[in-house]
């Protein structure tokens, strides 16, 4: 559902997280326990500290461009760009807790 609510991002957009993304260090690394729940855990935690992550393939570099799709669906965020054994991905900050409500109370009546 939240996923479904995000707005898909512009090619200016993910041309300006590309571009932030290459001066970056991979903030997390996907091993032998693979997309596991823990390691969605983290990039949910590591997306909303930074808003921007970089995840490397350590292992399962043949399913990256799946896994990372996955990835993103599981936890709800843009999938912006994989390069070689890198994937990276987006969530925008969070709404204000007034913005928030707003938007609850027009979903509640549509």
């Amino acid at each position: 559902l939240r996923h479904a609510l995000m707005e898909p991002l512009t090619p200016s957009q993910k041309r300006a997280l590309k571009s932030r993304a290459q001066r970056m260090e991979a903030t997390l690394k996907l091993g032998r326990q693979g997309a596991s729940e823990a390691f969605c855990c983290q990039l949910k935690e590591a997306l909303s500290q930074h808003q921007l992550v970089k995840v490397r393939f350590v292992e399962f570099k043949d399913e990256r461009k799946s896994m990372a799709r996955h990835l993103a669906d599981s936890v709800g965020c843009h999938l912006v760009t994989v390069v070689g054994h890198v994937a990276v991905f987006f969530q925008p900050a969070p709404l204000s807790d007034a913005q928030a409500s707003g938007e609850e109370s027009s979903e509640l009546m549509a």
